[in-house]
This record gives C-alpha cells, structure tokens and sequence, in this order.
C-alpha cells in the first residue's frame, strides 16, 4: 500500500491542474510530496525513499519554472513533463542500482530476506514494469499532443491500463516468485 500512497501527489496534481491550472497543480504535487518527505523523516519505521524524494524534486523544479516562466503548456504539455519526470525518477532508481520499489518492499518483508538475490531481482523485475507503465502514460501524452482530435478519453484509458497493469503486477509478481521457490525445493 505504500507505493500506492506514494503517487499521491500526482494524484494531487492532476486534480488540482484541473480545478485550478497547471502551475497550482505543480505545486499542490509539491506540497503533497514534501508531506510525504516530512513524514518518513519523522516516523521511525520509515525513511526518505528515491520515488519521494525524486518526485518532490520533480514537482518543486517544474512548479518553479512555471512560476518564473510562465510557459504556454498545454494540459497535455504538463502531463508529458510530468509522467517523463516520473519515468525519469524510475529509470535512475534501476541505474543507481535502488530500483525504486526495493524501498517499498523492505518496509513489508523481514530484514532476513533483504539480502536475498531473489528479493533484489524481484524488485527490479517490478520496477522495470513500472517503468514500462510509465513509457505508456508518456507515450499517450505524445500521442495526445501530437494528434489533439484524438478524443481525452484515449488517454485516460492508457493510464488506467497500464497503472492497473502494474499494480496487479506488483502484488501477483511476489507471490508468484515465492511459489516458484517452493516447488523447486519440494
């Protein structure tokens, strides 16, 4: 349930860039993240994870261009900036070799288990599939901007696939992994 919690500023963001615009939507992401910050830094059993950390930063940098720039973005302009940051943030947690999922998962498991290669690779494989949910939601974003007569709904329903994609993936993938495991030692 944590990595859920943690789109919660993307949540925030898209709400309020469609109540109130794009730069109050970058910041309300801001805002939200740097909670999600504070949170983790003051609770015991938690710490700063890449995702947060990578998303604060991400919405703090583009809330502040808008406020200093004031770019002519169209709302599909915003979200590709938005959901490539995003990609952006996952595709450097695998590069630094903290997919970010891994951070997620030791909060849920005992530490015993950390250390295991399967646990390591399983959160890579997880994390490789987000990142290809999110090479989606960047994919619908070009294509909407690129093809505006294309109905809003189009995009929607790629965010909504690929979001429920990998979020099933991400509770099925343990599971299965562990079943694996165990007929092989049977």
């Amino acid at each position: 349930m944590g990595i859920l919690f943690a789109f919660a500023p993307f949540i925030g963001f898209a709400v309020v860039d469609r109540m109130l615009g794009s730069t109050e939507g970058l910041f309300a992401g801001f805002v939200i993240s740097a909670a999600l910050l504070v949170r983790d830094w003051l609770s015991p059993n938690r710490s700063p994870k890449v995702l947060e950390i990578g998303t604060d930063v991400l919405f703090g940098t583009l809330g502040l261009y808008a406020l200093l720039s004031h770019p002519d973005w169209s709302l599909m302009g915003v979200r590709l900036a938005v959901d490539s940051g995003l990609l952006l943030i996952v595709l450097i947690s695998i590069a630094i070799r903290q997919p970010f999922t891994l951070q997620y998962a030791r909060e849920q498991v005992p530490q015993e288990i950390w250390a295991s290669p399967e646990f390591t690779r399983t959160n890579y494989v997880i994390t490789a599939v987000w990142a290809l949910a999110f090479v989606a939601l960047v994919g619908a974003d070009l294509v909407l901007l690129y093809l505006p007569e294309l109905p809003p709904r189009f995009g929607i329903i790629v965010t909504v696939l690929a979001l429920v994609g990998a979020i099933k993936f991400t509770s099925w993938y343990p599971d299965h992994r562990r079943a694996i495991a165990k007929t092989a030692t049977q």
